[in-house]
């Protein structure tokens, strides 16, 4: 963590904290929790209504919601009535392949339980206690499940409210022929262009651009719940023209995606919402709930007003348990319309709130020093707080070791004056200088343990040692903020001779292979150009060197071209 400041490149040590109390009990209650907050343990009893269940970073949140669905399953309820939903279809494929994997675990301990084994899982402990026709009626549900495992409803948001207007026969006006798309910017600009040269350009706008009207057009589109605002402002104020096209850039765009047959798939979330809103909304809320019994939903911060709505009134009544699992904290998808405070409103509303307070990947250290960093701290609103966790078992002492530096957590503070910084005019370090100072720190911070033999402890469930590495490149990560300083940091671990890749969302076409299939299609696109011949023979298709580019007679190209 790199700071501008007057101190010397210091590590600076968070506080000793809870050194002299000892580990954390299991059954200590989690500090730092509103009194209407509990801890969540998933084997004690089911939720039910609506519970809203905080999971921080390496609480093992997708290792609950497959208990719970096991639990579900196991105890009654067919998997044909039970719902999970999530935000990406990245993340959809991931839940269901672990749903899978939870269910084949628990039935088949469940088999060997009924055979005499003792479960050394807590969840099939739980459902292995009892007389033996239980569980093997609870063995049973879950074989039954797996079989039918094809048919259970994990899906996005969008893929559920498709379903609903689609395929359950709720009442919505989506055509059966109707086309889905994610992007209707191509028709956007459009609608804006026609829209601006009809009725806003001219000297009346004041000076309204085109670029300034496309912004407005975004901004209406982009979050179509939304009032605009202000209602009421004069007819002839900038205002008033601003809200005019806002309005009418939202009605003639839905006219033209109704002509068209397309909707995006927000379009399904509000038309889900208008028809639980309308007349026949109780009716269809009622169909609901008849289909599902028990609704999970995952990533819940990354919900929209929308969203919430949905599954307030198809799910937040009628005897159905409904379950958002979610942290405020890592809320990430403002951009795309999404609402911490539908997630709040949703924690007001619950009628059970719950935290996972174990956190299955640090060591205790870490967690303290966290909560001496940001213990009591509010992220932005009262309802958003840091909670305090605890480590696993396992993870109650340190599992690295003979580390030159042994705290857990380090601040680094850039000085001023230190050899390579340069300043402004203004006497304050300049960013540039200061970005290359962090990244050949952070090289020679990283060398120094890499060098030093330190070794990292694997342990077992019990805190068993199963075996000791020593530290290597690949057990160590930088986090950046940008690919420009990924680069930057990349390129001085070169320098330090330690190996390192980017692993990063960045665009494939930016990339080195990328470009190597661009110089070889430009080739096959004009063989006739020399130009490009010598440049695809660079490539990694062809194989061939500069010298050998430099030295091609008018034979060797001809073999080129008829590779």
């Amino acid at each position: 963590m790199g700071c501008l400041g007057d101190h010397a490149l210091r590590p600076v040590r968070a506080p000793a904290v809870g050194r002299d109390a000892g580990p954390r009990g299991a059954d200590r209650p989690v500090s730092g929790l509103a009194a209407d907050v509990r801890p969540f343990d998933a084997c004690g009893p089911l939720p039910s209504g609506v519970t809203v269940l905080e999971a921080s970073a390496g609480t093992g949140k997708t290792y609950t919601i497959a208990a719970l669905a096991a639990r579900y399953v196991a105890e009654g309820t067919p998997l044909d009535e039970l719902l999970l939903v999530t935000f990406t279809r990245m993340a959809t494929g991931e839940l269901r392949e672990r749903v899978r994997e939870r269910l084949v675990a628990v039935e088949q301990g469940l088999a060997r339980a009924l055979a005499g084994a003792q479960p050394d899982d807590a969840v099939v402990r739980l459902l292995a206690e009892g007389a033996p026709e239980d569980v093997e009626q609870r063995r049973w549900r879950l074989a039954r499940a797996l079989a039918g495992f094809d048919a259970a409803t994990i899906a996005t948001t969008h893929g559920f409210c498709q379903e609903v207007l689609g395929g359950l026969g709720v009442a919505g006006d989506v055509e059966r022929d109707t086309a889905f798309v994610e992007d209707v910017s191509d028709l956007l600009a459009d609608v804006v262009d026609d829209l601006y040269v009809r009725r806003f350009h001219g000297a009346d706008t004041g000076g309204f651009g085109r670029a300034e009207a496309m912004a407005i057009a975004w901004a209406a589109v982009s979050n179509p719940a939304a009032p605009i605002e202000p209602a009421a402002a004069p007819d002839w104020s900038m205002a008033a023209m601003r809200r005019r096209l806002a309005v009418a850039v939202r009605d003639e765009l839905e006219r033209r995606k109704r002509r068209l047959g397309v909707m995006t798939y927000d379009d399904l979330l509000t038309r889900l919402d208008d028809t639980l809103r309308g007349p026949g909304g109780p009716a269809a809320a009622a169909r609901l709930r008849e289909r599902y019994r028990v609704v999970l939903v995952d990533e819940f911060q990354d919900t929209d007003p929308v969203q919430w709505d949905i599954m307030r009134r198809a799910f937040g009544e009628g005897g159905v348990t409904l379950v958002l699992i979610g942290d405020p904290k890592q809320a990430i998808y403002a951009f795309r319309g999404a609402d911490v405070y539908a997630y709040l409103d949703a924690a007001r509303a619950a009628d059970e709130r719950a935290t996972l307070e174990t956190n299955w990947r640090s060591d205790q250290g870490l967690i303290d020093a966290y909560d001496a960093l940001f213990g009591g701290a509010k992220l932005g609103h009262e309802g958003i707080v840091y909670r305090t966790v605890q480590a696993a078992p396992a993870n109650r002492t340190p599992r690295l070791s003979g580390a030159p530096v042994s705290e857990p957590l380090r601040v680094r503070v850039v000085h001023r004056g230190d050899p390579g910084i340069k300043l402004t005019n203004g006497g304050y370090a300049s960013a540039a200088s200061a970005r290359e100072h962090i990244a050949s720190d952070l090289a020679a911070d990283m060398a120094a343990l890499l060098s030093s033999g330190a070794q990292i402890e694997v342990r077992c469930e019990d805190g068993s040692v199963a075996r000791r590495e020593r530290v290597c490149p690949r057990h160590l990560a930088v986090l950046v903020r940008t690919h420009r300083t990924a680069a930057l940091v990349r390129d001085a671990l070169d320098e330090a001779a330690i190996p390192a890749v980017i692993n990063g969302a960045g665009s494939v076409f930016g990339t080195t292979p990328a470009r190597d299939w661009l110089r070889l299609l430009a080739a096959l696109e004009r063989p006739t150009s020399p130009t490009r011949a010598h440049s695809a023979a660079l490539t990694p298709f062809l194989g061939w060197t500069a010298e050998r580019v430099a030295a091609a007679d008018e034979a060797g190209w001809e073999e080129l071209h008829r590779r």
